[in-house]
């Protein structure tokens, strides 16, 4: 019998720079949870989720809120005090 494969998760930092910065973005740009979502085709309930690290993302994810805050992926995986 094979043993269950373990599920990587990304580290709480990376989770709370992600998170940090899509709020912060969003707020510079005046855009509710709602119109980001709305810019991303992505639910509201996602949004907010994502801006208080409980959900751990992928990458097409991750571009569709760099495209909608015209920012870089990386931009949104570095903490803005780096």
């Amino acid at each position: 019998m094979k043993p269950k494969k373990k599920l990587r998760k990304p580290s709480q930092p990376l989770i709370e720079t992600l998170a940090d910065n899509i709020r912060r973005l969003r707020r510079e740009r005046e855009l509710s949870q709602e119109e980001l979502a709305s810019l991303c085709g992505l639910h509201r309930t996602y949004v907010g989720s994502v801006e208080r690290g409980e959900r751990n993302i992928t990458l097409g994810s991750l571009e569709l809120f760099a495209a909608a805050l015209d920012v870089t992926a990386i931009d949104l995986l570095t903490r803005e005090d780096a």
